[in-house]
């Protein structure tokens, strides 16, 4: 699995916290209706999961996911999927949402490639 982290730095985390899950719960809601294009043009993402509360969030789509907490000053995204477009597909969205969300804040979204968690094999090579 593929990984990356955002770490924003904002007075309202828990505000967009909210707003990305909100967006998400959307998402699943418009599944049967008309289908738009997401972001790229492409066909949206299949939503399966959403879930969050005032300090931690999941979202999981068809091709990935992410995690999302708040603490004080602080947005932490984290994108997962299986290969590097999907990976892409999820931060570019990620990022469209929460600068359009924060734009009064000016809110810039930074991605870094995720540190392999403990017990999970890295890449091979």
């Amino acid at each position: 699995m593929l990984t990356a982290e955002a770490v924003i730095q904002t007075e309202h985390p828990e505000r967009y916290l909210a707003r990305l899950g909100t967006h998400a719960a959307k998402m699943r809601q418009h599944l049967g209706s008309r289908l738009r294009a997401h972001g790229s043009g492409q066909t949206p993402p299949e939503m399966q999961h959403a879930e969050w509360s005032a300090t931690r969030g999941t979202v999981r789509l068809n091709w990935g996911g992410w995690t999302m907490q708040a603490t004080p000053g602080t947005l932490t995204l984290r994108a997962e999927a299986a290969d590097q477009a999907s990976l892409q597909r999820i931060q570019d969205m990620l990022t469209t949402r929460l600068e359009k969300f924060g734009r009064r804040e000016h809110l810039t979204v930074t991605w870094q490639k995720a540190a392999t968690p403990a017990g999970e094999p890295g890449p091979a090579g």
